[in-house]
């Protein structure tokens, strides 16, 4: 069977919707995909800005907010059609939408982007809500992208995703299991956007930076970090609890961001660690993707705290890089439109394996 879908993410970096056409292969149960087209298109400031606002607004104005960016996104994916002349070859689209509220604890999660509004505008099926069946069954509801890992990027023993948020995935003896392990790039662009740089390219101010021991070992010592696995974070735990701790201390912006590149790679370090004594003895290979991945001082400092460990850090093409994530969405509707489980429990701790995702046809 082939499918030829859109996928859709957007992350909590708040850097633009990243959009993938692929073409997924599914023959006797083992997947291949082909990305035939893909874009990453930023945010306008005054779409990074009601982004940013959603979860201060009242409910009315959230529901507004909902539709408005599903009709922006539909709008968007439309001129990504035309633009590679994708008429009348795409299946379906399965998108991520943009997380707000995800509080597993309360069996709730939230991503903005009414599926309703994009099926009315691009006059396509589209699939929604990756995640809620997930967490109603009592899951984390992340991180989801570990079943696109086990599919189509074999070969690895670990994968880590470097977005808004750090997440590491590893296979196991006894399944697959995968966990968010800290706030990384929403950080990490906070800090440069004070120097008045959209990011740190290539980890240069963080290169040039001294660490704060006493600021690294705090940030270390945060509970969260001590917590088992599954877990998961919101985004509101790098906004609103890491960087007024990182802002509170009186050092340079560029020190700064040199110590949370440090705990960045401190606590990948410390989760791969975890799991690896969980496996077979002998050497292992890790596959970093993720819009952290073109930060090479920071893929270069997690290389050098892995190495001790027998973990060989590996950066795909860049491609691949910049748009796994809307890879995975893509076949995670896949699975969706073949009734199939498409988020694996051992991953997430829901009470078993779940179909996610809500259909929308307009026509």
């Amino acid at each position: 069977m082939v499918y030829n879908v859109i996928g859709t993410m957007s992350g909590s970096s708040l850097d633009g919707l990243d959009i993938v056409f692929a073409e997924l292969t599914e023959i006797r149960g083992q997947w291949t995909y082909v990305i035939k087209a893909s874009e990453s298109l930023p945010y306008e400031p005054e779409w990074v800005e009601r982004l940013a606002a959603a979860t201060t607004l009242p409910a009315r104005e959230y529901l507004l907010l909902h539709t408005a960016y599903g009709h922006y996104a539909g709008q968007r994916i439309l001129s990504f059609i035309e633009k590679n002349e994708l008429d009348h070859k795409v299946h379906f689209i399965a998108s991520h939408g943009h997380t707000t509220f995800h509080l597993p604890g309360e069996k709730m999660t939230a991503q903005l982007g009414d599926g309703a509004a994009m099926a009315a505008v691009t006059k396509l099926p589209v699939i929604t809500d990756l995640r809620a069946v997930d967490v109603a069954l009592g899951g984390q509801g992340a991180p989801i992208v570990p079943i696109g890992e086990k599919y189509l990027l074999g070969g690895y023993q670990f994968w880590l995703n470097l977005g808004g948020i750090a997440n590491i995935s590893a296979q196991l003896p006894e399944g697959f299991v995968a966990f968010d392990i800290c706030p990384a790039n929403r950080v990490l662009n906070e800090l440069a956007q004070q120097l008045n740089k959209p990011y740190d390219d290539g980890g240069a101010l963080a290169a040039g930076g001294v660490s704060d021991a006493g600021l690294l070992a705090q940030l270390n010592a945060l509970p969260y970090y001590q917590q088992p696995w599954p877990k998961s974070l919101a985004n509101d735990f790098g906004t609103g609890t890491v960087l007024p701790m990182i802002q509170a201390l009186r050092i340079s912006v560029q020190g700064k961001l040199r110590t949370y590149t440090e705990h960045i790679a401190a606590q990948i370090t410390q989760a791969a660690g975890q799991l690896k004594a969980a496996m077979p003895e002998g050497p292992a290979k890790l596959l970093i993707t993720g819009g952290g991945a073109f930060n090479t001082f920071l893929a270069d400092t997690i290389r050098r705290q892995l190495e001790p460990l027998g973990i060989e850090v590996e950066v795909p093409d860049e491609q691949t890089v910049a748009f796994k994530e809307a890879l995975v969405m893509a076949l995670i509707g896949a699975l969706r439109w073949r009734q199939e489980i498409n988020v694996l429990s051992s991953v997430t701790g829901a009470e078993r394996d779940s179909i996610n995702g809500a259909l929308w046809i307009s026509q």
